[in-house]
């Protein structure tokens, strides 16, 4: 069984005893940021909830090699959703992609959907309610439609550059 791990502790630590001067410092700031942090986190938990749960679903009922079906030199518009999809859900670190997305590559991943994939991991939903808080609804709307669709122009391009080079 895998261990788990408590990944942050540093930076946890470091909160509590920025916190625990702050009172001593400006006893009246640091009541005003744990009030706002405390309303910020009751905001957030249902989110966070339903990330999980989306998350969970997703990694046990979609494998990959039922995922490659969709992504090949046919894969249309469906391909395109769904690489618009995975980017979205995705969570982690970049660089953790880069391996499977090799492996779906030698299996037939189109370039322009790995870059559509790429390109709209920008859209974090865990941090949409917070976005939401400091810019408004309508700016987070707008910001996050001109991610999807210049991740998907970003991808036709690169399409359309491999298309060229392979001619070459």
């Amino acid at each position: 069984m895998k261990k788990f791990e408590l990944k942050g502790m540093k930076f946890l630590v470091l909160v509590i005893v920025s916190y625990i001067i702050l009172f001593f410092v400006d006893y009246n700031n640091a009541l005003v940021s744990i009030d706002k942090f405390i309303k910020i986190f009751i905001t957030l938990i249902p989110i966070f909830i339903f990330i999980i749960i989306l998350t969970a679903l997703i990694n046990y009922f979609l494998k990959p090699k039922q995922i490659l079906k969709h992504f090949g030199e046919d894969s249309g518009k469906m391909g395109i959703f769904y690489s618009l999809l995975g980017g979205i859900l995705s969570h982690g670190p970049m660089y953790a992609w880069y391996g499977m997305l090799k492996d779906m590559k030698s299996h037939g991943l189109k370039d322009g959907l790995i870059v559509t994939f790429l390109y709209s991991r920008a859209i974090k939903l865990p941090l949409l309610p917070l976005m939401i808080d400091i810019f408004g609804i309508t700016y987070t709307i707008v910001i996050n439609m001109y991610i999807i669709v210049f991740s998907i122009i970003q991808g036709k391009i690169m399409d359309q550059y491999m298309k060229n080079a392979s001619k070459d």
